[in-house]
This record gives structure tokens, C-alpha cells and sequence, in this order.
């Protein structure tokens, strides 16, 4: 990709350039009072993102390491686990859940369609002995907003862990892990905190700790009580070696949303997605999810129009200058999806429809010139 292509993917994001310098700083010992410093300012403003008094860690792993992390130690074989699946990546839950052994059971929900909260109920009247129920809160792989909150309140009802996954909605969308009783809540550097992949990010919440600590975990990288242990000590540290230039990155981007306010951030990225979506129907295009109230803040999934192939449309939106995704797995060919999470603002969402305009237009759709401008201007 070209330095000068604007990156509207869902994942990796582009980045602030005074955060890319943050990165080309000097090395430093990973075990060294600065990396401690910076370890815990960082993990200080994560909790205040999180909105949670639970302790936070940042593992040095993509955002499935952090899925596996809370798989690993709570789950023993033969422990029932209940996964919500709606796409490839809560799908990707119940795939971990199974590797460690656990008996899954599934609220499977059509891809474009939100999970249902009455039949995680249902699920949990009929199974007294589920250890942990797994949502994604925001399914990148199809534009969809899970509702956790409702989930939430009939998980505490059962007294089971709740494990959430907020990858790509952290720091974009309202995610009050406290307020909602999340047990395990994970979130990834590459979607919403703007930095490169290689960092994620965990809470984990009392009563999470006391599962884990009767729990026969079968990992070693991702051992939780190892990552406490550490960080207990003078100076703090993480058990394995951590990512200092990602740690550069993680402070200088924490510092630019906390300057921005967090309320600001999670509004401008309710406010771009509005933009995207009135954009793209104002196209005469269809979004994907099945309702406009479970569209997700920090990804658009949009149906392809007849006769136009996925492959064919990024390249013609690429020769603009602006790069967005297609389809994954069952949706390949099917839909593409436009990612507007961590720095987006208005003027690269406009920036990406005007492309998206233009290369249908190249490809004989019939559109409506700059209609998408007078749908925007109405909700400005």
C-alpha cells in the first residue's frame, strides 16, 4: 500500500503521525524503571477506557491472543461454555473453547443479524452448570452491534462469567465494563486505540479471579496470575518480554484520546459511522445488518450491488486512493465493509465515499451524483 492511500479498513487503522515518532524513539530495557513507568500510566488510563476498577493487562498478542488468554483460564475439559455467534470472529470463541476441551453450546444467530439476549436465557433455564457465557460485542466481520447489556443483566442473574469481546469497539462505542458486569472484557491496539497490531488489552474482574484461581490452566504465556504477580514488582513489568516500540505508540495514542476526552472520541465515531451509512444508502446501496439499530459504530458492512464483483470494486476505490475490505468467509464476494475507527474523521469519510461514488460510477452503477453529500448534510 501506498504512503499516500488512506487505510479505511477495519483493522489496521492509519495512524497520527506524531504516534509513528513516538515509535522511533530509542530502545530501552523491558525490564527498566521507564517501561515500568509507562506500563503503569498506560494501564491507569486502560481501566479509565474501560470504565472498570478490575485490573487490566496488556498482553504482547494480536486481539485472538486475548480471546485465548480468557478461554485458557477459565476453562477446564468437559466445562460447559455457552458462545453467541453471529460471524467469523464470535465463531472464533466457540473454535478456542472447543480446542481447550470445553462441552460448547451455541446461540447461533444468521450473519447480519444480532444475538438474542431471551435465548441466552433459554440456554442458560435449561443448563445450570454453564461456566461461561462469550459475546463479541461488535462483529467486524459483519457490521453488526451485539446488545451486552442485555446479556449482561441476564448472565448476573445466573452467576455466570461474562466474557466479552470489545476488539474493535473499545475506545470507539460505550463499553462500561463495571456497569456491565463484564468478568473478562478484551480489546485490540490495531481498531480503535489507532497503533499498530501486537498489543491487546484484558480486564478481569473479582469474581473472574475466582475462577481462575480453581482452575487447572493449561497455558503459560497467557497465565494470568503471572501477569499480576508481575506487575507487582519494583519496577512493574509483564512476565514476557512486552513490545516497547508498541508501548511508545500505546502512550503517546492514550494521550491524544484523553486530550480529545473520551465522550468526544466515542461520539465522533457514532457520528462518522452515521455518515457512512447515510452515505452509502443515499448510493442506493443496502447495508448489510438486518436492522439499522444493530449497526456497529466503528465498521459499515454494505451488500454488493448486482453484477458487481467484490474485487473489482475495491481496485477501482483503490485507484482513488482509498482502501476498504470485502467479504470474509461465507460473505466473500457478498458484501464489502469500510472501516472508520481510532483517528477517522469526517473528512476521511468523505474522502472514502466520494471514492466509493466514483468507482461505482466507473463500473456503470447508476448513481445519483454527490447524493450522498445531501444526505450528510442533513444530519450535520
Amino acid at each position: 500500500m501506498g504512503r499516500d492511500e488512506l487505510l479505511m479498513i477495519p483493522g489496521p487503522t492509519f495512524m497520527a503521525e506524531r504516534t509513528l515518532k513516538a515509535m522511533s524513539k530509542p530502545m530501552i530495557s523491558h525490564r527498566g524503571e521507564e517501561t515500568g513507568r509507562m506500563l503503569i500510566e498506560c494501564i491507569e488510563k486502560l481501566k479509565k477506557v474501560f470504565r472498570t476498577e478490575n485490573d487490566v493487562f496488556i498482553l504482547t498478542a494480536s486481539g485472538t491472543g486475548a480471546m485465548e488468554a480468557a478461554i485458557a483460564n477459565v476453562v477446564e475439559p468437559g466445562d460447559r461454555v455457552l458462545c453467541t455467534t453471529c460471524g467469523k470472529f464470535s465463531e472464533r470463541f466457540k473454535k478456542i473453547a472447543e480446542v481447550f476441551g470445553a462441552e460448547v453450546l451455541e446461540v447461533a444467530s444468521e450473519w447480519g443479524d444480532a444475538v438474542d439476549p431471551e435465548r441466552v436465557k433459554e440456554i442458560l433455564d435449561e443448563h445450570d452448570d454453564v461456566k461461561a457465557v462469550t459475546v463479541t460485542h461488535n462483529e467486524t466481520s459483519t457490521g453488526v452491534r451485539n446488545p451486552v447489556e442485555e446479556i449482561s443483566r441476564i448472565v448476573k442473574d445466573y452467576g455466570t462469567l461474562l466474557i466479552v469481546d470489545a476488539i474493535s469497539s473499545m475506545g470507539g462505542d460505550h463499553v462500561p465494563v463495571d456497569k456491565w458486569n463484564i468478568d473478562i472484557c478484551l480489546a485490540g491496539s490495531q481498531k480503535c486505540f489507532a497503533i499498530p497490531p501486537g498489543f491487546s488489552f484484558i480486564s478481569v474482574s473479582d469474581h473472574a479471579w475466582e475462577v481462575i484461581n480453581k482452575t487447572r490452566r493449561r497455558t503459560f504465556y497467557f497465565d494470568l496470575p503471572a501477569y499480576r504477580e508481575s506487575l507487582r514488582r519494583k519496577p512493574p513489568q509483564t512476565p514476557y518480554t512486552i513490545s516497547i516500540t508498541l508501548l511508545y505508540a500505546l502512550e503517546d495514542t492514550l494521550k491524544l484520546m484523553f486530550d480529545e476526552g473520551l465522550d468526544n472520541v466515542i461520539a465522533r465515531h457514532h457520528h462518522v459511522a452515521k455518515i457512512a451509512r447515510e452515505g452509502v444508502k443515499a448510493m442506493g446501496l443496502r447495508l448489510f445488518p438486518v436492522s439499522e439499530d444493530i449497526c456497529s459504530a466503528t465498521v459499515t458492512a454494505v451488500r454488493l450491488p448486482d453484477g458487481i464483483r467484490e474485487k473489482e470494486l475495491r481496485q477501482k476505490v483503490r485507484d482513488y486512493g482509498v482502501v476498504i475490505s470485502g467479504g470474509q468467509d461465507k460473505l466473500s464476494g457478498k458484501i464489502f465493509r469500510i472501516g472508520h475507527m481510532g483517528r477517522v474523521t469526517e473528512r476521511e469519510i468523505l474522502a472514502t465515499l466520494q471514492a466509493i461514488q466514483q468507482a461505482l460510477l466507473d463500473l456503470g452503477v447508476k448513481v445519483e451524483t454527490d447524493a450522498y453529500m445531501q444526505a450528510i448534510e442533513k444530519i450535520r
